[in-house]
């Protein structure tokens, strides 16, 4: 019975993943309860069809913690020559009301927010993520970003 309820969860399993066929890299990094502003997240890129074009996601898991409408993200990506495009970035994280966006069933949710479409990639490539979120009316930014407990990065195919 043992065997046939592990047999059942694994093809469970394998379904449900082999399902998503855009996936070509989807990793996530915990932060913790909070991230802190000098956190740099850094995702090591696999080889990619260089004739092919892919879309680029951020992707964040965040509780009810979070206190803010707006996330702002300072998203590098360095090629293995070393050269670096850097981008800043600002995501809606909130709907008016304070609820979270993004999918989940309980207090977490977890949000694929698209930093880049249409890449070509020559190479290998590093990403690196900080947040950048500033209080209203304030220069110093948040020390530290409760409610941001993973940050990941996905590649998906184009078709």
């Amino acid at each position: 019975m043992r065997i046939k309820n592990s047999a059942i969860l694994f093809l469970t399993a394998v379904v449900l993943f082999s399902c998503d066929k855009e996936r070509v890299f989807d990793t996530y990094e915990s932060v913790g309860s909070a991230w802190h502003k000098d956190s740099i997240v850094t995702f090591d890129l696999p080889q990619l069809d260089s004739t092919k074009t892919y879309d680029l996601l951020v992707s964040l898991r965040a509780n009810n913690n979070y206190a803010y409408n707006n996330l702002f993200l300072i998203v590098s990506t360095e090629k293995q020559n070393g050269f670096t495009k850097i981008d800043t970035l600002e995501y809606q994280m909130a709907n008016p009301d304070g609820s979270l966006l993004g999918n989940g069933f309980s207090d977490i949710k977890e949000s694929k927010l698209l930093y880049r479409e249409n890449v070509k990639f020559k190479g290998t490539y590093k990403v690196h993520i900080k947040q950048a979120v500033r209080e209203s009316g304030k220069v110093p930014g948040v020390q530290e970003l409760e409610g941001v407990t993973d940050v990941g990065f996905r590649i998906e195919k184009k078709e």
